[in-house]
């Protein structure tokens, strides 16, 4: 259901404080949807209302006033709220209002005072509220009619204060007689402690009551418990059935006559005449079956490969119980074309397990199909995992590794090991030359080793233009210069490597630069980025 809702935090203590002037605005339209939400804190934290009556004491332009019981939405939090009723919400103006609780241990006190405003709706412009009261509990009740009377007092002693002017209608003295009668009356009535008005012991519910003196409830608890003056049900039975002498004595004849026959009878009966079982006798869990020797026993007992000791057994409850298998030696789980292959780990919470991933999964590392192992060491309060590592392994023997940090970055990627193998197997390429460059000795060639660009070979070729390319992405981004030795002749020259992959010689130094014949690019090794 829509309210307007307002809400109010109310900080309680024993400073000065004043009425909070709030902006909160209702119109007499809002009928059911007026709703105030108050939020009570003490020395920094929510007041505990569990043994609470919370009251809101609202106080109308018109001189209404409602004292209202409020609902507790939260007693751990302190959170409370209130709708404004069709009779509240009716009266227009200023609308003071004050929190009041009170603890079952008699405690009470004051939260705080507000105000807020009630704007009378157009379609309302006809309509005039007459002054009203409302209070939820006996108390305020009382205290609302002795404040009603107070105010008749008073209002009392205006009228006899107004008929001393009133000459012309009515004389001094006269008005003075009446106003003392109407406050003897008044008094009288007040000080009447003999019932006034006859209510009856019917009026307060008590219409079955006798007067007389009542037993107390302990009094009556003692008598019904006493088992002296009470008979029970078999005593009754017991006393009915009771026989005369003559007849007792016949009977008492007969019985025992029977009984020494039946004695005797029984006496010599050998066959178990009572149907005596062997639960009976202490013996019910014990089964008709041959039983082992003491010897056999023995031997049984001391049969260390039947049982185990209490080493074998701390070891074995000690031993891990989570698997990381499934119980016939496959993965844990799989890992399907389009399915999130790290968010199915993240899932898995706190464990270690084995996987299989399409290689179509959704962040997998490979397009070949992968398997793998990961652990998730910790997960967050949601159950999933919160720190772990993964290690992955395609069809095609390459080896990858993520780690999962859930409370920064994240995945942080994958990485791909790379094998010894793969810098021992350089694969050379061949520079295609431009500009009139040609080989000389041994041909111009490129190779990327790791993050290290690598050249060598002999060529002869002019200086000042492109002599070759080779892809950008074997080159620094930024591009670079190094230095290469000429033959013929001992001297150097610049080698100018751009970002574009494009390669150029200049800047040659030696003492006969026409005795140049070529150049040897064995160069360093070039840095990547």
């Amino acid at each position: 259901m829509p309210y307007k809702d307002e809400s109010l935090t109310f900080t309680i203590n024993g400073r000065r404080k004043s009425p909070v002037q709030t902006n909160i605005q209702y119109t007499t339209q809002d009928k059911g949807t007026a709703k105030l939400s108050f939020q009570l804190m003490k020395d920094g934290v929510p007041l505990p209302l569990s043994a609470a009556v919370v009251k809101l004491v609202l106080f109308m332009s018109d001189g209404s006033r409602f004292v209202r019981n409020i609902e507790i939405t939260d007693k751990l939090n302190g959170r409370l709220t209130y709708v404004l009723s069709d009779e509240e919400i009716r009266h227009v103006g200023t609308v003071q209002a004050e929190l009041d609780v009170s603890y079952t241990n008699q405690q009470a006190m004051s939260i705080h005072e507000f105000s807020f405003e009630i704007k009378k709706a157009l379609i309302d412009t006809d309509i005039l509220p007459s002054a009203e009261y409302y209070i939820d509990d006996f108390e305020s009740l009382k205290s609302k009619i002795n404040e009603l009377y107070n105010e008749t007092i008073q209002t009392v002693e205006e009228l006899r204060q107004k008929f001393e002017d009133l000459q012309n209608i009515e004389t001094k003295d006269g008005a003075q007689k009446k106003a003392d009668a109407v406050r003897v009356n008044l008094d009288t009535h007040k000080n009447d402690k003999s019932n006034p008005h006859g209510v009856t012991k019917t009026q307060v519910g008590l219409g079955n009551v006798d007067n007389v003196q009542q037993a107390t409830k302990a009094e009556f608890n003692t008598h019904n418990t006493d088992s002296t003056r009470h008979i029970t049900s078999t005593e009754r039975s017991n006393w009915n059935a009771k026989e005369t002498t003559t007849g007792a004595q016949n009977k008492a004849d007969t019985a025992e006559k029977n009984a020494k026959t039946y004695t005797d009878q029984h006496i010599n009966n050998k066959g178990n005449p009572h149907g005596v079982t062997k639960g009976q006798v202490g013996l019910g869990n014990v089964t008709n079956d041959k039983q082992a020797t003491k010897t056999e026993f023995d031997t049984h007992v001391k049969d260390a490969t039947v049982h185990i000791s209490a080493a074998e057994r701390t070891k074995w409850n000690g031993a891990q119980l989570s698997k990381i298998t499934n119980d016939v030696g496959g993965v844990s789980f799989a890992v399907n074309e389009g399915e999130d292959m790290l968010q199915a780990i993240v899932n898995r919470g706190r464990s270690m397990g084995t996987f299989y991933a399409n290689g179509k999964a959704v962040n997998s590392p490979s397009t070949a199909s992968t398997r793998g192992f990961y652990q998730m060491t910790s997960q967050s309060s949601d159950g999933k995992g919160n720190y772990g590592w993964v290690y992955a392994m395609d069809y095609r023997n390459n080896v990858f590794t993520n780690y999962w940090d859930g409370n920064t970055v994240g995945w942080q990627g994958w990485k791909r090991l790379i094998t010894d193998a793969a810098f021992d197997n350089i694969t050379w390429q061949n520079i295609a030359l431009k500009n009139g460059a040609a080989t000389g000795d041994r041909p111009f060639q490129y190779a990327k080793w790791g993050k290290l660009l690598l050249l060598r070979g002999h060529i002869k070729a002019p200086r000042e233009v492109v002599i070759g390319s080779i892809p950008s992405s074997m080159v620094p981004s930024n591009g670079a210069v190094v230095l290469v030795s000429t033959s013929g002749i001992t001297g150097i020259c610049k080698l100018i490597v751009y970002g574009t992959g494009d390669l150029k010689l200049t800047g040659l130094m030696s003492n006969d630069n026409s005795a140049v014949t070529g150049y040897h690019m064995d160069v360093n090794p070039i840095p990547l980025d």
